[in-house]
């Protein structure tokens, strides 16, 4: 267990935490959310002993190993992977160490035997025997080939020493395990990995994540920081969410009945109820659940940004042909004779292990790249609008405030009080109007893009990641912004729930060219999952 007593701090003039008292028990996973600048890295650093309160402490029981994250990929440059993994169990690698300095002695005396045997003791207590081979089950999870395990760390891609940590900090059964965005930097496998073993896991988690599906799937409650305080929710993200939203319309009506809102509480627990990441925590969460009342809900202070993409005119039935489309990049051919057809009411997801070759296809559609071969033609109705995966070039050295950064891009001579309403909406009200487009952060940064887009009016979006840099908030916002498009979409990310919500079409781009199905995300990995297990029975 971990106890947090009267915890605050303040960075300055600014107070992030104030008087937080909550106990974080075992067999639960904590989701812990809030605005971006909050100080959810701050306060996992601070449980970790990495940053210290400035009042209150926080306790953990004395036989309890706590597990943290490592954010630094090059810490462990000139060691093996396995080697990594086991020094992710601080005191069974300190044993390792001592046990070999022992018997590498040329002068081997009776002291040393006994110490030896004392070390051995507790070597076979910690399951050391068994450490190697567990730090290899977790490697193989996370998806890095056996012919890694004995390499260094820095023959590794970043990638892949990102799964090594991740892998370092689930090691050896940790009783308190801290996970900031661990889903960052994985592909699609290791994340349902991920999910799989945190379900599975018995043991108390904290996790920040800005990944909506992973926090559904593995937490059994949200910790709401918010007003310097933190709130525990029993529940997962959606339950927090709509909960929220919730309070937010109680406040609001708060003249009708209460016996009203009472019902439309019951009913929404009661959908929630049986929506469990953990079997065995079902029972007692739905018990919890069905205590809450009226006054458990708090409306949040959080602000989500005002999203409606609205097209200038419809789209007719020729939207899209793309013939053989063939591209090389750096000497890699990214696409190979890429074939397929936009048709009308399409939101198209695109997904694959390369990277550069989804990006480089939303580049050729949207004009900015020309392929080597093949060809691709709009038809008469569409207007198209891009979101890149790298805006930098729209604001690196632009010293113009961000009204007249966006009149830039406004069709019409649009008036300073229409701008200033537009950014206002986005969360740019007042002051912040003003703030020069080069000094803005990677979320302002694509607030602004998205306001671009909205302002163009385009009946089809090409959206490459969107959701990088946002904070939940925000993420929601466009996801619903999104969701009541009434245009086309073709689109890559990394969000679960964002593919899973908006896409009725999936085109997997491959080396040996695309895999198109017209059905959901999940349907989809569902799908593949079943090939799999054909493959596997007839292999």
């Amino acid at each position: 267990m971990i106890t947090v007593n009267n915890v605050g701090l303040r960075f300055g003039d600014r107070k992030l935490f104030e008087n937080i008292n909550i106990k974080f028990t075992p067999g639960n996973c904590y989701g812990l959310i809030g605005a971006n600048g909050a100080g959810k890295s701050t306060f996992l650093k601070i449980l970790s002993g990495e940053i210290e309160a400035q009042t209150g402490n926080v306790s953990i029981s004395p036989d309890d190993r706590l597990a943290v994250l490592k954010q630094d990929h090059f810490q462990y440059e000139e060691v093996e992977v396995l080697q990594v993994i086991i020094m992710g169990h601080t005191r069974l690698y300190e044993i390792m160490q001592e046990k070999d300095a022992i018997y590498m002695k040329a002068d081997f005396t009776e002291e040393d035997g006994m110490r030896a045997a004392e070390l051995e003791g507790e070597f076979a207590e910690l399951n050391g025997w068994e450490a190697e081979s567990e730090a290899a089950i977790l490697l193989k999870g996370l998806g890095i080939n056996e012919d890694l395990h004995n390499k260094k760390m820095a023959e590794l891609s970043g990638s892949e020493k990102v799964k090594v940590l991740l892998a370092q900090a689930l090691f050896g059964k940790p009783d308190i395990l801290l996970l900031d965005e661990p889903t960052n930097h994985l592909d699609i496998k290791a994340i349902q990995w991920l999910e799989e073993f945190l379900i599975n896991f018995e043991n108390t988690v904290i996790v920040v994540s800005h990944d909506r599906h992973f926090l559904n799937k593995v937490c059994t409650h949200i910790a709401d920081l918010d007003f310097s305080n933190i709130q525990i929710y029993v529940g997962n993200y959606d339950f927090w969410y709509e909960s929220s939203q919730l309070a937010q319309k109680m406040a609001q009506d708060a003249n009708k009945k209460k016996e009203e809102k009472i019902k439309e509480l019951q009913t929404f627990i009661a959908r929630f109820s049986a929506n469990a990441s953990k079997s065995k925590q079902a029972t007692s969460r739905k018990k919890l659940l069905d205590k809450i009342t009226l006054d458990d809900i708090k409306p949040s202070s959080r602000r989500y940004p005002y999203v409606a993409f609205t097209p200038e005119r419809e789209i007719g039935n020729d939207l899209l042909t793309v013939s053989n489309l063939t591209k090389t990049v750096d000497g890699v051919k990214v696409l190979d004779n890429i074939s397929f057809t936009l048709n009308k009411d399409d939101k198209v997801a695109l997904i694959g292990k390369s990277e550069i070759a989804k990006t480089t296809l939303l580049q050729i559609l949207s004009g900015e790249m020309e392929p080597d071969s093949g060809s691709y033609k709009w038809g008469v109705t569409t207007s198209q609008s891009y979101f890149p995966k790298d805006n930098s070039e729209f604001f690196e050295g632009v010293e113009l405030s961000l009204i007249d950064w966006l009149r830039q891009y406004s069709p019409q001579d649009e008036t300073e009080s229409f701008l200033r309403g537009f950014l206002g909406r986005m969360l740019f009200s007042g002051e912040e109007a003003m703030k020069k487009a080069s000094v803005l952060s990677g979320g302002e940064k694509v607030r602004c893009m998205l306001s671009k887009m909205m302002l163009s009016g385009a009946n089809v979006l090409l959206l490459d990641e969107p959701t990088n840099h946002l904070d939940l908030e925000s993420i929601t916002a466009l996801n619903n912004g999104l969701i009541n498009f009434k245009g086309s979409l073709v689109f890559t990310s990394h969000d679960h729930q964002f593919i899973e919500t908006l896409a009725n079409r999936i085109i997997e781009l491959t080396p040996s060219g695309v895999v198109d199905k017209y059905m959901t995300y999940n349907e989809y990995l569902e799908s593949e999952q079943l090939q799999k297990q054909v493959e596997q029975m007839y292999a």
